[in-house]
């Protein structure tokens, strides 16, 4: 995770300061490139504690299709009982997104739902998550294995517009590489989540569709740390970071939609304490 450290430290040490929507003010850099290679080992950072079952639940939720908060409960805690909190239950209560929520837990037509739920002008719905993979199978030379979340027809039914918008596929030598676009990065809390879930997604991209797994590689826009997160980044900049972890998907899940938290694990993970900071909403 070298690639990460280096580019939270070179946003503290040189991102210009700038006002932000939730009001805590950022310290950001515009426009950087990591690269992860998964023949080094999954890149799930070692410095903090990585909340691994919070990133595999909501990327099972994502590929769900679903945009009830109170289901990724249910993925995550096995309830869909009030008192379990997941990371986006701040967002499905909040002051300016209630008076649009259908019910309790709604967050709108977020993520999963573009994923896989997609309104064609004819009415119809998209699923481009399957056509990824069909593609991927059919035509893997093809520069059109694209997924967007980024709608502008319908971001004012979300919660949350998209931070990470787009992502790509590339098939090359029986391998399978993801590239995405992010268009904000919160560089302490956010980003190590975003590494780890999309590379979980091309490992299990490339197991149903029969390739090995490449690169992830990572297009950081608006990279910002929050004005409120400087001590802890320093903090986790002081420590030594251990040997990347192995991941491991049951082998015989051959479907996308099939997998479930049992499918996933991670193995021989390393991690310093976890480093405590609050979320910007």
């Amino acid at each position: 995770m070298k690639q990460y450290l280096d580019a939270l430290k070179y946003v503290l040490e040189n991102g210009a300061e700038r006002k932000d929507r939730t009001g805590v003010g950022t310290r950001a850099v515009f426009g950087m490139q990591l690269r992860f290679n998964m023949k080094d080992g999954f890149p799930a950072v070692t410095t903090k504690k990585l909340p691994w079952k919070s990133v595999v639940s909501e990327l099972l939720w994502f590929i769900e299709g679903s945009e009830d908060e109170r289901r990724l409960a249910e993925i995550l805690h096995g309830t869909r009982d009030s008192s379990k909190a997941t990371i986006w239950t701040a967002n499905a209560e909040a002051n300016y997104w209630k008076p649009k929520a259908r019910f309790e837990g709604d967050l709108g037509r977020i993520y999963g739902v573009q994923w896989r739920k997609w309104k064609a002008p004819d009415g119809t719905e998209i699923d481009q998550i399957a056509n990824a993979i069909k593609l991927i199978k059919e035509n893997p030379t093809s520069r059109r294995i694209i997924v967007t979340a980024w709608n502008p027809g319908e971001l004012q039914n979300m919660a949350l517009p998209p931070c990470h918008a787009f992502f790509q596929f590339f098939v090359a030598n029986n391998k399978l590489s993801l590239q995405m676009y992010q268009r904000s990065c919160d560089m302490f809390l956010g980003v190590p989540f975003n590494i780890a879930s999309y590379s979980l997604l091309l490992y299990m991209i490339a197991q149903v569709t029969g390739l090995k797994p490449g690169e992830f590689v990572h297009v950081l826009a608006d990279a910002h740390i929050y004005h409120n997160h400087f001590e802890q980044v320093k903090e986790q900049l002081l420590r030594k970071p251990f040997p990347l972890p192995k991941l491991w998907l049951n082998p015989a899940i051959k479907n996308i939609d099939d997998f479930t938290m049992d499918d996933v694990k991670l193995e021989d993970y390393q991690f310093h304490p976890p480093i405590k900071a609050e979320m910007a909403v």
